[in-house]
């Protein structure tokens, strides 16, 4: 209990430690002058022979150390931290102080002062100071052993947020190697208090003034009930620490079974989320539920994601439809475990293979379609990769619609992307060309319903910028952006597929639907946040300009500009209605086909035909 009670003073004296360091300074160089006069005189003389000015002069050079070590910062170091750097300064600011001195005392003619006196006062001073420093962190470090069992702190932390979760926050990791020194909370009632025996400091806006103070090494945010923008107020201000900085799951993560002691990094999505989209949860429901839906690309990042949204709705079957076996065995697994009684079927396949599409849907008869398979990653689908990618992307496309339409699917979902609007790379090309496709199909009086759903980056899936940006920051940089200006809209990966899945509900042939993305990031900011909520300083860990790669834009954007849009009843989810072009886009579908056969390169007829629909730049990408 004692020392608990110690460390408990210790903690709510540390915000005075600068004035206390310097006081207890001032005491110690008095002694070292007393200590002198003792050494050079005797027990016999070191007080009778001294001058009736003494006090004067005492008083003056222990000014003059205070003086000193203020100026080498000398207060601002942390005794239980002490080492040789600490004795290094207090050396310098002793002896320049008692250069000074002397100097300053000879020049006075102040003759009955001992010359050794003031030779070996500045000695006596630094053993003092630094004995003083050094047995400090000797106390410490017994405290600390005494307390922990463990004289070393690996982590003390700071948590922000004094409530629910907080408590059991801490009460899961404290005996897990984290001192947890104090807490940081607005509410006013708490201010001064102690909440499961550990000391509300301040508000949160003190955090960088508290973590300096206490030496803290962690920053930890538990407040996962709050709002998103107060998450990301929260972030910003632990991230001004330079400290690692961690957090509790959120609301959602502990809805779908995190535990509020699994401490976690902070993820960009912690930074870009934005405040969920309320869906039609029971309307998606109606659809889905005992439906066979089948899903291309099923191992990818959206795909994966789309599966595991469907499964929550109970659908009675899952067909999985992916070109890569690894994909396709991870997503399988996956589903299996958490999902034991939804039946799954498993097929490696290629969208691009007409035959085997039509033999698959023939035999398990989906009701709804999502198509997520796609090239996607930019900068590798220019030049040599456009023809792969145009086959892939919109071949790919009508094959899965025209298997669609001839078994009477109900609903298909094409996944697109903002860089199919007003595209600059073959990519958005392809895609836009998709999404013309499915306006072609919703003309041609099929049962099925055809629809598209827009959106922009989505968060960590792969080939994306963020887990790019980690790699780098843990390696030591440097970090590429491409431009100083570049711009992105962000979304989360299970945001992406919850809107998928609302659009098969309301979506009707031949809309696309869009969310409402709120406002673009700058990918040089996201960047700098990274490095610095990963407790790194952006000195040390430089930000490279690549320049912009091929076909790659400053700025995306989510609406062409012969697209109309109209609201639907989902707050912030609008509806595009593409242009009509089924000539055109017949012929270029008939012109692929044909190439397809032949597997003949991007010929001029090929190139006039991409040029009827807007895409023919694509005689320069695509024809190496």
């Amino acid at each position: 209990m004692f020392w608990q009670s110690l460390d408990a003073f210790l903690t709510r004296i540390r915000p005075r430690r600068e004035a206390l360091s310097l006081v207890l300074d001032g005491l110690m160089i008095f002694l070292a002058w007393q200590a002198t006069y003792l050494f050079r005189l005797g027990f016999e003389r070191w007080i009778s022979a001294r001058p009736d000015y003494d006090a004067w002069v005492i008083a003056g050079l222990v000014a003059l150390y205070l003086l000193s070590l203020w100026l080498f910062k000398v207060p601002k170091g942390m005794w239980r931290f002490s080492g040789f750097g600490e004795v290094q300064r207090v050396t310098l600011a002793c002896a320049a102080a008692g250069v000074v001195g002397a100097v300053v005392v000879l020049m006075a003619q102040l003759q009955a002062v001992p010359r050794s006196v003031l030779a070996l006062h500045p000695v006596f001073s630094i053993i003092g100071l630094a004995m003083m420093r050094l047995g400090y962190r000797m106390l410490y470090e017994h405290l600390r052993a005494r307390i922990n069992g463990s004289a070393t702190e690996a982590h003390r932390a700071l948590v922000l947020g004094a409530g629910q979760a907080g408590r059991l926050l801490v009460a899961g990791i404290q005996h897990q190697g984290w001192t947890v020194v104090g807490w940081l909370d607005d509410d006013s009632a708490k201010q001064d208090s102690r909440v499961a025996g550990i000391p509300v400091l301040g508000p949160l806006s003190e955090v960088e003034r508290f973590a300096d103070l206490h030496g803290i090494t962690h920053i930890i945010v538990a407040m996962p009930s709050a709002d998103l923008s107060k998450r990301r107020q929260l972030l910003e201000l632990a991230g001004k620490t330079g400290l690692p900085v961690l957090t509790v799951p959120s609301s959602a993560e502990l809805r779908a079974g995190s535990k509020v002691d699994q401490l976690r990094d902070i993820q960009p999505e912690d930074l870009l989320g934005r405040e969920p989209v309320q869906l039609d949860e029971a309307g998606i429901s109606e659809c889905l539920n005992d439906k066979v839906v089948l899903i291309t690309g099923a191992g990818g990042s959206i795909g994966s994601e789309l599966c595991r949204q469907v499964a929550r709705y109970g659908p009675s079957k899952i067909v999985l439809y992916e070109m890569s076996e690894f994909a396709l065995y991870t997503i399988e697994q996956e589903l299996s475990e958490k999902f034991p009684r939804i039946p799954l079927v498993r097929l490696v396949g290629d969208v691009k293979d007409l035959e085997h599409l039509r033999y698959t849907f023939g035999k398990y008869k989906p009701q709804i379609v999502f198509h997520a398979a796609a090239y996607k990653h930019v900068p590798l689908m220019e030049v040599d990769n456009a023809w792969a990618c145009l086959r892939n992307n919109t071949l790919g496309t009508f094959h899965a619609c025209t298997a669609a339409a001839e078994h009477g699917v109900e609903r298909f979902v094409l996944i697109s992307t903002d860089k199919a609007v007003n595209p600059t790379n073959v990519m958005g090309a392809t895609k836009r060309a998709a999404e013309l496709v499915i306006s072609h199909m919703a003309g041609q009086g099929h049962a099925t319903k055809f629809m598209a759903v827009r959106f922009g980056n989505v968060l960590g899936s792969s080939g994306s910028v963020i887990p790019k940006f980690k790699e780098q920051i843990a390696k030591g940089g440097p970090v590429t952006v491409t431009h100083p200006d570049i711009t992105r809209y962000f979304m989360t990966i299970p945001e992406a597929a919850r809107l998928v899945v609302q659009a098969a509900v309301i979506g009707e042939s031949g809309q696309v639907l869009i969310l409402d993305m709120g406002e673009p990031v700058k990918i040089l900011d996201l960047a700098r946040d990274m490095i610095r909520l990963a407790g790194r300083e952006s000195a040390n860990i430089r930000i490279e300009f690549s320049g912009l790669r091929p076909g790659e834009k400053l700025f995306e954007e989510l609406l062409a500009d012969s697209d109309n849009t109209i609201p639907t009843g989902i707050s912030r989810l609008r509806i595009a209605c593409l242009a009509q072009q089924n000539a055109e886009i017949e012929r270029l579908l008939d012109l692929l086909e044909h190439a397809k056969q032949s597997m003949a390169p991007l010929t001029d007829h090929l190139h006039d035909e991409l040029a009827r629909v807007g895409l023919g730049y694509l005689r320069v990408a695509g024809s190496a």
